[in-house]
C-alpha cells in the first residue's frame, strides 16, 4: 500500500504551514529546507507555482500519493456542485480521515494504519480500507479487541469530542455517527480548493 513515509518536517517547512500538525524542529526551523533556506528570498512564484503548491498541501495534508489524489479529482468533478468543494468533501469522507477526525488516532497517518490494521469497524463489520467512502449515518467505532489498546486510548482521552458539525461520538460505544457531508465552511483546513481546480483545468 502506497503511501508518503519521507520527512515530515521538510514537507511543512517546504509548504509554510505545520501541516502534520504540532511540529517542534518546525518551529525552530520555519524557513525553507535546504542550506540557504534561512537567507534564501523566495523569487515571485508563477501562477502555476501557487497552484502546485496548494495541491500538494491538500495531498499531503490528507496522506494521499500523486494517483490518487487525481482519482478523487476526477471523482469530485463528475459529481454535481462546485468541483473544489466536492473535493474536499470527499476527502473529509474517507474513513481514516474520519478515524482522525472523531479522536481515535492522534494523526491521520496513525488513523491509516489503525484502519488497515482491522481496529476500526464501520456499521459493526471490520473495514481495512482507509480510503472507504463513508455515507450520511454510517457509525465508524473501534473494534471490540482493540478497545483496550494503550495507543487509542490515550487518543481519545485528549479528544475534544462532537469538535465537528458532521461527527457525533459516543464515549461509552467507543463509536462515532458520519452524520453527513460536512459543509465548506465547517472543514477546518487552510486549503484553496479553487486553486487546486485551476490546476486540473489546464
Amino acid at each position: 500500500m502506497a503511501r508518503y513515509i519521507g520527512p515530515k518536517s521538510k514537507i511543512a517547512r517546504k509548504l509554510g504551514e505545520p501541516i502534520y500538525g504540532p511540529d517542534k524542529n518546525y518551529e525552530k526551523k520555519n524557513f525553507p529546507p535546504g542550506q540557504h533556506g534561512i537567507n534564501k528570498r523566495r523569487k515571485k512564484v508563477s501562477e502555476y507555482g501557487v497552484q502546485l503548491m496548494e495541491k500538494q498541501k491538500a495531498k499531503y495534508t490528507y496522506g494521499i500519493l500523486e494517483k490518487q489524489f487525481f482519482n478523487v479529482f476526477k471523482e469530485a468533478s463528475r459529481r454535481k456542485g462546485i468541483t473544489g468543494e466536492n473535493l474536499l468533501q470527499l476527502l473529509e469522507s474517507r474513513l481514516d480521515n474520519v478515524v482522525y477526525r472523531l479522536g481515535i488516532a492522534p494523526t491521520r497517518a496513525a488513523a491509516r494504519q489503525f484502519v488497515t490494521h482491522k481496529h476500526i469497524t464501520v456499521n459493526g463489520q471490520v473495514l481495512n480500507i482507509p480510503s472507504y467512502t463513508l455515507k450520511a449515518n454510517d457509525i465508524v467505532g473501534v473494534r471490540e479487541k482493540s478497545k483496550s489498546l494503550e495507543v487509542i486510548t490515550e487518543s481519545l482521552t485528549g479528544a475534544s469530542y462532537n469538535k465537528y458539525a458532521w461527527l457525533e461520538w459516543d464515549n461509552d460505544q467507543m463509536a462515532g455517527k458520519f452524520l453527513n457531508v460536512p459543509n465548506r465552511e465547517d472543514i477546518p483546513e487552510n486549503i484553496k480548493e479553487q486553486l487546486i481546480v485551476e490546476l486540473y483545468s489546464k
